[in-house]
């Protein structure tokens, strides 16, 4: 069965605005317009890891950013992440192809010292156009006191952002959960029964932080991701060897970030069945029924809503 899929971008220490976006892109030229993050206690280990001594925890990001200038850009790209955190350890880096339809891991510098990921775009960024990216990273910022875990959480802003959303799923097998603050959805499961809470942020602004604190009992030592596996709960299938075909499942996950994960669809991906700076290529295949069928698939399994399946089948042309 599948390694999960999971997508998303940053948390961070506050750095100037203008120069979060590269010394090769001029400034204002990239807006970032939606920022979804997923922070995931005791979901999965990092693909490196076949045993942990703490429980692991997974953040990931999916960034969109739109090109509000007149002409193509390209350039570099640099984003914080909390480097100086316990273990930090980046997990996947990839970005789009404009189309959506192909997913480019990316050779990306790590600079400890400054605390900035950075690397050079894929592709052209036309006028006008989205550019979409994932990061995601492991932790050990988990405590732990016998079953009970506790998790301070903070993400502060590292440019002007439209819209955050950031969501907290729950562990499987978590009991007496708190969270503070209380989420701005209310609680609510995936389809593969685990408890997510979402909360939506519009307008934030460069050094605005928010912080949230999760406190839960679990004795389970197993993770999230190896339950399900168990269960034979797989969310849908990633592979991502070279050319390898994808199933659709990962390029709705492009197309809708915040939609889908209100319906429960992780979207980073773990880098268990990756190959090393490798590009990931999602084409369909071609025959249309294949499409459509599993389309319909997701549709069926609760992953899409009946707005998206018609938007996709436009799209796709089906």
């Amino acid at each position: 069965m599948a390694k999960k899929m999971i997508a998303f971008l940053l948390m961070m220490v506050l750095i100037l605005p203008a120069a979060a976006f590269g010394e090769e892109i001029e400034n204002g030229t990239l807006k970032l317009e939606e920022l979804s993050i997923q922070v995931m206690p005791e979901f999965a280990k990092h693909p490196n890891d076949k045993e942990t001594k703490r429980p692991p925890l997974l953040i990931g990001y999916q960034g969109s950013l739109i090109n509000n200038t007149g002409k193509a850009q390209n350039g570099k790209i640099e984003i914080p992440l909390p480097v100086n955190e316990k273990n930090f350890r980046i997990g996947f880096v990839a970005d789009y192809s404009s189309d959506l339809s192909q997913m480019f891991e990316i050779n990306y510098e790590l600079d400890l010292e400054k605390g900035i990921i950075s690397w050079e775009t894929s592709r052209e960024i036309a006028p006008n156009d989205q550019y979409k990216f994932v990061i995601e990273f492991y932790t050990d910022a988990i405590k732990t006191k016998g079953n009970e875990k506790t998790l301070d959480y903070s993400f502060k802003s590292f440019a002007d952002i439209t819209l955050v959303n950031l969501t907290i799923l729950e562990p499987m097998n978590a009991g007496n959960v708190k969270l503070e603050p209380a989420a701005t959805e209310a609680p609510h499961e995936n389809p593969y029964g685990l408890n997510m809470h979402t909360y939506q942020i519009k307008g934030m602004k460069a050094g605005q932080e928010k912080e949230f604190k999760l406190s839960y009992d679990r004795k389970e030592t197993k993770t999230t991701n190896e339950l399900l596996e168990a269960a034979g709960k797989s969310t849908p299938q990633a592979k991502a060897k070279k050319t390898e075909k994808m199933p659709l499942g990962l390029t709705v996950a492009g197309i809708s970030a915040a939609s889908l994960l209100a319906c429960g669809l992780l979207i980073l991906f773990l880098k268990k069945k990756f190959a090393p700076s490798s590009t990931v290529t999602a084409s369909f295949e071609p025959e249309a029924r294949t499409k459509k069928a599993q389309l319909r698939r997701l549709l069926m399994d609760g992953m899409i809503t009946e707005e998206e399946y018609n938007e996709l089948h436009k799209k796709l042309n089906l």
